[in-house]
């Protein structure tokens, strides 16, 4: 058995939302294969940030190597900084640290794997893999002549074309990636995880919630993330304005890092009644109360033909607490399964009436008797951890070793 030191990096902070979802769920399922020896743990941290690393964070076989992003006012010069640095650190301590094989999660961890790469030919891996660039550019984040969208797509062209294994986090995108001429053996793929012992519906967490929020009766829709940029910002709004319209004691809890007082001019803009809406920042690890507490879920998504190659970590989790989710028609392959086995309703701004149809399916869901349990079932069976290490074991056991 070849004993492998690994590489796992991804993009953002340790203490990302995004890195606490999906990243953590990661290293604990591949410190478990006897096959990995040791993990070494990059994230990227902004220079003067002070991290405060929680006692039992990280699994005992994995070590915490933070590299230091600038904090130019001009952001694409971080990038070009970024591109130019960290591959040097990074093949530094590839050669300090013996490393036999590096995992990117996502496509822009990819691009540095992929720089490293060039210089060292350590075979590696992107999980998280997404078409980036895409929607970012459907989104309006970037534009099609900006420097970020032309260099991300040269890059992930050239991950489909030297990464050892890619593990896309949609069915669709493993098959669009196929047409292209990826070779299948490359290619498997991983849904965003969740973790489901974390993730689930607890009475007691129901009732405490509720009496918190002084919403004891009320039917409370969550809304876990941010606005604007790949979400939808007025439309949500708007969608919220419907569902106080139509269902009777709805109230409205919005989880976001996001300035609450923008939020709040947002629903005073759309002339929401503020007493009926609460906005919070809470840590991920809070989350899963909040989400016992509620009754559904929006994924307000803006829509794209990129947009069903994601794989929202909300949804999973929304799924884990057994809420029926109001998502926008055509995100990742949840939508095919809200449409073909339940767990929530679809809606297309373009098509009138349909938030409101949308709306009245989901009250007809949380009237039913053993929902939440039934829905639990979809994120059992599309995000369980377990399908992290099913995919390394084929690539790292079986298809290395075999």
């Amino acid at each position: 058995m070849i004993v492998r030191r690994i590489i796992f990096m991804c993009y953002w902070s340790l203490m990302d939302g995004l890195t606490q979802a999906t990243v953590l769920p990661c290293l604990q399922e591949l410190q478990k294969l006897s096959f990995i020896n040791s993990i070494l743990f990059i994230t990227i941290e902004r220079e003067g940030h002070k991290l405060a690393l929680e006692d039992n964070m990280l699994p005992d076989s994995v070590e915490h190597v933070p590299i230091y992003s600038k904090n130019y006012s001009i952001s694409i010069l971080n990038k070009i900084f970024d591109f130019i640095l960290f591959p040097k650190l990074l093949v530094h301590l590839s050669r300090q640290y013996k490393i036999t094989l590096i995992i990117a999660h996502g496509a822009p961890a990819g691009a540095l794997a992929y720089k490293v790469w060039k210089q060292t030919k350590i075979p590696f891996y992107v999980s998280l893999f997404e078409p980036h660039a895409a929607y970012m550019l459907e989104s309006g984040v970037w534009s099609r002549s900006g420097l970020k969208y032309r260099f991300q797509s040269y890059w992930e062209k050239k991950q489909k074309q030297y990464a050892t294994g890619l593990l896309p986090v949609s069915e669709q995108y493993r098959q669009l990636l196929e047409k292209e001429g990826v070779p299948p053996e490359k290619l498997r793929t991983i849904a965003c995880t969740t973790n489901l012992d974390h993730f689930q519906f607890l009475a007691s967490h129901r009732y405490a919630f509720r009496e918190k929020l002084e919403w004891q009766q009320e039917v409370i829709g969550v809304y876990v993330g941010k606005f604007g940029g790949l979400y939808y910002q007025n439309e949500a709004f708007a969608i919220y304005k419907i569902c106080f319209e139509i269902i009777p004691g709805f109230r409205l809890l919005i989880l976001s890092p996001q300035d609450h007082v923008e939020i709040n001019k947002d629903l005073l803009r759309h002339q929401l009644d503020v007493r009926k809406v609460k906005v919070m920042s809470v840590q991920h690890n809070e989350v899963a109360a909040y989400l016992s507490a509620a009754d559904f879920a929006f994924a307000t998504y803006k829509p794209g033909p990129s947009k069903k190659y994601l794989s929202p970590v909300k949804i999973g989790e929304y799924w884990a607490s057994g809420l029926p989710v109001l998502l926008t028609e055509g995100v990742g392959d949840d939508s095919d399964i809200i449409k073909n086995e339940g767990g929530g309703a679809l809606f297309n701004l373009k098509e009138e009436g349909s938030v409101e149809k949308a709306i009245l399916k989901i009250q007809e869901i949380i009237k039913q008797p053993g929902h939440r349990e039934q829905i639990r079932g979809l994120a059992i069976k599309y995000r369980s951890p377990d399908q992290i290490r099913e995919a390394y074991e084929y690539f790292l056991g079986e298809k290395l070793n075999g």
